[in-house]
């Protein structure tokens, strides 16, 4: 432990009523755990680490805590969740953790304490299966393809079997099927109580089960969702507690963001277009007028998307080249949305389901004229950036906060209740001010507790010499040469992670080709081929894989044991300096005096790196080399902070070293060198 430090005002708040209990008794050598637990081990950051939560938790103040891995947090804080009294509520950053939290976390230590608490699950409502639109969905009888209306008839069987509806119980459909958009509601198209199923709603059931639950779990989306319907005066998903417990807490400011601000789609208005004639197919008669309004409308959000040649990206607004014909598109899209919405209006009174299509029309609306008249200051009443991205065959129009400290403070004022930040990678080299100033934390108990794990015997940091800079073309290529030597000497058993898209594509061309000319016969895992649980299925079932990942492999991801020996990151996780977002809040951190680079692009990349590397070592048995190959992490003065945030690994330069790790971590099955 590297201390508890506290900022906390002298005026404490309410102290919850204390349940007997003795952290020592429970976590500790020869406690309950650890007596009844065969893989447990008793950690003294995690016994620290639960007691300044459960002291958090009773005196209803705030703490942020970075747990290395290994320490055991999710015990550290559920066994004071359970022990504090009063209601808590639990937010992950992931349907995964969450899942992993709600069906075999939470019951391990509800047992093993005897305490007799209700738990819940509450996901957002798009994981669940409206009973409305599937009826809606199979009468249509329309799919983007017939693997969707395969799907539908299973959705069918387990809409009418299964008690909570959630789709992730439905293993037989994938994840990214389209067919779930069809069959599930959103805040936007639900009926509400004029729904015909609205006493078998799943939704409805889920938030029931929450509001009479002691131990609530969500995720960090439902969580602002929540803070946001509350701000609005409409109403909350939430159930009032105690206490609110965030894992995965490096992942609030981004997730903040997204909904302190405003964003509107082509994809939600052509969304409003198939619900509009979904829904005048169920009157007796839709207008041939409406009909070709709609059309109209679908026009003008296609057209939006043809004012720019780029296939994706991001833009702020005020660099537009294409600002003129952007703001005429703009004007023909509003113009769409007016016709259509006085169809609306007319045929509101024949259908509930019409009736909220006209108040998103309205809704659009609003958002329109506020994101083109308007600086986006005024609309979201702090400084904010207008930007659009790009994709393929949609547009987003966004306006993004360059901060969500002021409002993150608010939910700080909110009496009688407890706050605990939790996740591996919070602070930079020790100092967790940047995160503290992120969201508006200034105030609030820091802790902070290295991994119990033995970095120096279990693992070396490798960072390649002579390489070219990160933004020469041949970057990428000499990265794979460095990468296919490492390779071949863990005989796969590797996770190569990229900061860009492109350059994954690229390092998986070099790689297959080397593969080939040098008759490698590993097998190449890449991104995209399928889901990233397929992807990761694979590649602890096969042992001896090569992994081909980007953003959404650094975190989130767990792989023990022999399958793997090597993490390969191909540079420093800078964000792109010509991020619309990113810009402005460096511009906004310079204009207050501070520097932009030091202050906001450093952190962030600190934050992101340890997330990377800390995929190698999962385990008190692990063992395997993590290669860094950015030559700025030795060639510039900020890279000794950067390298001082990872686990105290041995370093080397030479790459014969880190081969001879390698080899002596090949096990006897392994085919010769």
């Amino acid at each position: 432990m590297e201390g508890i430090t506290s900022k906390q005002p002298e005026e404490q708040a309410p102290v919850l009523a204390p349940i007997d209990s003795d952290i020592d008794a429970i976590l500790g050598e020869g406690g309950v755990f650890s007596s009844r637990l065969p893989d447990f081990r008793a950690r003294p950051g995690q016994l620290e680490m639960a007691t300044e939560v459960l002291a958090a938790m009773r005196q209803q103040q705030g703490l942020i805590v970075e747990a290395g891995t290994g320490t055991g947090k999710t015990y550290a804080y559920l066994v004071p969740a359970l022990l504090a009294g009063g209601k808590v509520i639990v937010s992950t950053g992931t349907r995964t953790l969450q899942d992993q939290l709600f069906h075999r976390d939470l019951p391990t230590v509800k047992k093993l304490l005897a305490i007799p608490v209700e738990t819940a699950l509450l996901k957002g409502r798009a994981n669940y299966v409206c009973h409305h639109h599937l009826k809606i969905a199979g009468l249509e009888g329309r799919f983007a393809s017939r693997e969707d209306a395969k799907y539908l008839k299973e959705i069918e069987r387990f809409a009418a079997t299964s008690a909570t509806g959630d789709r992730s119980e439905l293993a037989g459909v994938p994840e990214t099927a389209g067919v779930w958009s069809q069959v599930t509601s959103t805040r936007e198209n639900c009926l509400g109580q004029d729904c015909a199923f609205h006493s078998q709603c799943f939704v409805l059931e889920a938030r029931r089960r929450a509001q009479q639950a002691d131990v609530v779990v969500i995720n960090h989306h439902l969580f602002f969702a929540d803070v946001m319907l509350k701000d609005e005066g409409a109403g909350e998903l939430l159930p009032n507690c105690q206490a609110v417990i965030f894992d995965e807490a490096h992942q609030l400011p981004e997730i903040a963001s997204l909904f302190f601000g405003h964003s509107l789609s082509t994809t939600q208005i052509i969304d409003l277009c198939r619900d509009t004639r979904a829904e005048g197919r169920t009157l007796a008669a839709f207008p041939d007028e409406a009909e070709a309004a709609l059309d109209r409308l679908e026009k003008a959000s296609r057209d939006l998307r043809l004012v720019f040649r780029e296939r994706e990206g991001r833009q702020a607004y005020e660099g537009l080249n294409e600002k003129e014909s952007f703001n005429a598109a703009l004007t023909q899209l509003d113009q769409a949305l007016e016709q259509i919405s006085k169809w609306l209006q007319a045929l509101s009174e024949r259908s509930e389901g019409m009736a909220l299509c006209d108040s998103r029309t309205e809704e659009m609306r609003s958002y329109l004229a506020l994101w083109s008249n308007q600086p986006p200051d005024e609309s979201l009443n702090s400084p904010s950036v207008k930007w659009i991205e790009l994709f393929q065959t949609a547009v987003h129009l966004n306006a993004t906060p360059l901060s969500v400290a002021e409002p993150f403070r608010k939910q700080l004022a909110l009496p009688n209740k407890a706050w605990i930040f939790t996740s591996a990678t919070l602070s930079v080299a020790g100092d967790f001010q940047h995160y503290q100033s992120q969201m508006g934390l200034d105030e609030v108990k820091t802790g902070r507790w290295e991994s119990p794990f033995n970095y120096q015997e279990q693992a070396l940091l490798f960072v390649p010499d002579g390489l070219p800079a990160p933004n020469t073309p041949g970057y990428t290529e000499a990265v794979v040469q460095v990468g296919l030597s490492l390779i071949l000497s863990s005989q796969g058993r590797a996770f190569f992670l990229f900061t860009s898209l492109r350059a994954l594509s690229e390092a998986q061309a070099f790689l297959r080709q080397a593969f080939d000319e040098q008759g490698v016969q590993l097998p190449l895992l890449v991104q995209g081929q399928a889901s990233r649980g397929e992807l990761l299925s694979r590649f602890r079932s096969l042992g001896n894989a090569v992994l081909l990942g980007s953003q959404s492999f650094w975190e989130g991801v767990d792989v023990k044991g022999d399958a793997l020996s090597l993490v390969i990151i191909d540079k420093l996780p800078f964000a792109a300096p010509d991020d619309p977002v990113l810009a402005a809040r460096i511009a906004e951190i310079e204009r207050r005096g501070g520097n932009g680079f030091m202050d906001h692009q450093l952190p962030l990349a600190v934050i992101n790196l340890k997330q990377g590397a800390g995929r190698l070592i999962r385990d008190e048995t692990d063992r395997g080399v993590l290669t860094i190959c950015d030559p700025r992490l030795i060639s510039k003065p900020y890279g000794k902070r950067i390298w001082r945030s990872l686990p105290p690994m041995k370093r080397t330069r030479d790459q014969s070293v880190a081969e001879d790790f390698l080899k002596t971590l090949r096990r006897p099955s392994d085919p010769p060198f």
